[in-house]
């Protein structure tokens, strides 16, 4: 009998007794988010790995006139030294101006590789437009790639993408709302209306009736102090508050390109009765050596003999027994005997049988 893998979600394989978690790790605040940012640079000093595009010679030929060094009309700046980039960043919340954030370059040009540059000082914008951070260092590049005369090139991960950690300074601070208002949101980071429900009744429970309520499946509205200091231990202490998840939609995931299969802890299968069953073809392919009499004045010939045989299978339908939990059903899908390949079109048949009582997603 095949086995086939399946990848099962932790929690499905608990106890059926209740866990918990905390508001600071099913929930945001609504308004408190990062912000991304992105900017143009040069990153100069490549071992010859940097690129020759025009938009990059223009660039550096720039930078060079603001600080009156003038380069002539007719001279090409062209460097295999250089590489333009572009860079980008997240800003977290409540970043403040003097602190540091981690930044991505990555090359938009021709260059091979980022290893050894150093980033010169660009500035990183915002959707608004507006400088937000300025970024410059040197850059840490895991990538390594080696190219020879013939053409011949060898890769190891990817080196034209570097990172340099701490490597923008924060300019400006980004306007967030919450200390406005009397009242702060919390957003669920997966909607679903038992959860919003009962945080709201975990709340409300600490803190007293109607301080919380459920505005839809994603969000809870709690009413806040005015002051930001008393915000700040009130949400303190929401987040630290404990709090049973709903069960999540019973659902199937299968990755086509891995044979990955995920199986949710509420999927079950109404009782249906299946059959499956492979066709093998194996071909031999030998040779026969036809040798004539010694007097008969003919040659040695080879003949090649080709052998098949094919195998049906067993072909035996099964009965699949109704599964009211999760390795019910991971049993009952092993004595069919399916490969990860065959599963996803057993699993296929049952949703169109209406016997599979869950989602099927295929990525």
């Amino acid at each position: 009998m095949k086995i086939f893998s399946v990848l099962i979600l932790a929690f499905s394989l608990l106890a059926p007794s209740a866990y918990a978690e905390r508001l600071k790790d099913i929930t945001s605040v609504s308004g408190v988010r990062s912000n991304q940012l992105v900017g143009y640079g040069l990153v100069v000093g490549l071992d010859g790995t940097g690129d020759g595009t025009d938009f990059t010679s223009k660039t550096f030929r720039n930078m060079l006139n603001n600080f009156g060094v003038a380069i002539p009309a007719d001279v090409d700046p062209e460097s295999d030294n250089i590489a333009a980039v572009a860079i980008s960043a997240n800003l977290p919340p409540f970043a403040k101006p003097g602190q540091n954030i981690d930044v991505t370059v990555s090359t938009i040009g021709d260059a091979k590789s980022l290893r050894g540059g150093t980033l010169l000082m660009a500035p990183l914008k915002g959707a608004d437009g507006n400088v937000y951070a300025v970024a410059q260092g040197n850059l840490v590049v895991s990538g390594f790639g080696a190219q020879g005369a013939d053409g011949s090139r060898l890769s190891v991960n990817v080196p034209s993408v570097g990172r340099i950690p701490n490597g923008a300074s924060v300019e400006r601070a980004v306007p967030n709302a919450f200390s406005q208002g009397d009242s702060l949101v919390l957003n669920l980071n997966q909607p679903d209306f038992t959860t919003a429900r009962r945080v709201a009744e975990q709340i409300n429970g600490l803190l007293g009736p109607e301080v919380a309520r459920a505005m839809d499946a994603t969000s809870i509205r709690v009413r806040a102090p005015r002051d930001s200091s008393q915000r700040v231990s009130f949400l303190s202490v929401l987040e630290n508050l404990t709090v049973q998840p709903g069960q999540e939609v019973a659902k199937v995931v299968i990755n086509s390109r891995t044979g990955t299969i995920v199986i949710g802890q509420n999927v079950t299968i109404s009782p249906v009765a299946i059959t499956h069953g492979g066709l093998t073809i194996a071909i031999n392919e030998n040779f026969d050596v036809n040798q004539p009499d010694p007097l008969a004045g003919g040659q040695t010939v080879i003949t090649p003999r080709t052998g098949i045989e094919v195998d049906e299978g067993s072909g035996h339908m099964f009965e699949f027994a109704p599964g009211p939990t999760l390795s019910d059903v991971v049993e009952a899908v092993n004595q069919v005997g399916a490969a990860p390949g065959d599963l996803m079109a057993i699993l296929e048949a049952l949703r169109q049988a209406g016997a599979l009582k869950a989602e099927l997603v295929v990525i």
